[in-house]
């Protein structure tokens, strides 16, 4: 005969036991629910503006230096939790950066200096709205990095007198970028429109250099010399696997 404690005991086990088991079945039912399983890879084409500043210390006073970005972009969305559509982008493009300085000193000089740079964005994708076709928002966020190619310094208003700069700044003029490598971080908003071809997308996006193009220690000229560059692009993307 079984003890009326051991008896008491196993029924407790088995009351836990099952206890376990519904509770695991719930959560794995309220997470199926929740997160949707998607496997949508799209690959396209971007391009647009560059709108560009550099971060100078000691400061240069500047205008905004327009240029051209354009590359190919490849986009992996691999779930929907709730109502936001999560995924991974990754792009190689052609970009235009640099200055454009705001020359005050009455010489009517002018200088600006285009340099150009193959970037690689590595985006988290986040969007909300329309799982096929229809309007999506959308935030891509994520580091970024660069590799200079070369740059363009062009000097005009007449005779070149640099003797009236404010606070004698002049270590930039046929100074080149010292640093190849460049990254920071990047982010931005935009709208997708999904059609029975493709996607449309437009997007404006900032990015923010952690680096600078010249050295930046105690004997160098300036401690900093970081770019900074607000981008308005739209992008085609078409479906590989839905």
């Amino acid at each position: 005969m079984i003890s009326e404690p051991f008896t008491t005991m196993s029924h407790k086990k088995f009351r836990s036991i099952i206890s376990v088991i519904l509770l695991v079945c719930l959560t794995s039912s309220v997470k199926a629910q929740i997160s949707q399983y998607r496997d949508n890879l799209a690959i396209g084409v971007n391009g647009g503006a560059t709108f560009n500043t550099m971060f100078f210390s000691p400061s240069i006073k500047q205008h905004t230096l327009q240029g051209f970005c354009g590359g190919i972009t490849a986009r992996y969305i691999s779930e929907k939790y709730f109502a936001m559509i999560c995924g991974l982008q990754v792009e190689l493009n052609y970009s235009q950066r640099g200055w454009k300085e705001k020359i005050e000193d009455g010489t009517g000089n002018t200088y600006q200096r285009t340099l150009n740079y193959f970037e690689i964005p590595f985006l988290a994708h986040l969007a909300f709205g329309a799982d096929n076709r229809g309007v999506r928002f959308f935030l891509n966020a994520g580091p970024q990095m660069s590799f200079f190619i070369n740059d363009k310094e062009e000097k005009g208003g007449g005779e070149w007198i640099t003797n009236y700069r404010p606070n004698g700044v002049i270590y930039q003029y046929g100074k080149a970028v010292e640093n190849k490598f460049e990254y920071g971080i990047t982010g931005g908003l935009g709208l997708e429109v999904r059609t029975g071809i493709g996607s449309f997308l437009i997007e404006g996006r900032y990015y923010y250099g952690l680096s600078d193009i010249y050295g930046n220690s105690k004997k160098d000229d300036f401690s900093r010399s970081g770019l900074s560059v607000i981008t308005g692009k739209i992008t085609y993307l078409f479906d590989l696997r839905k």
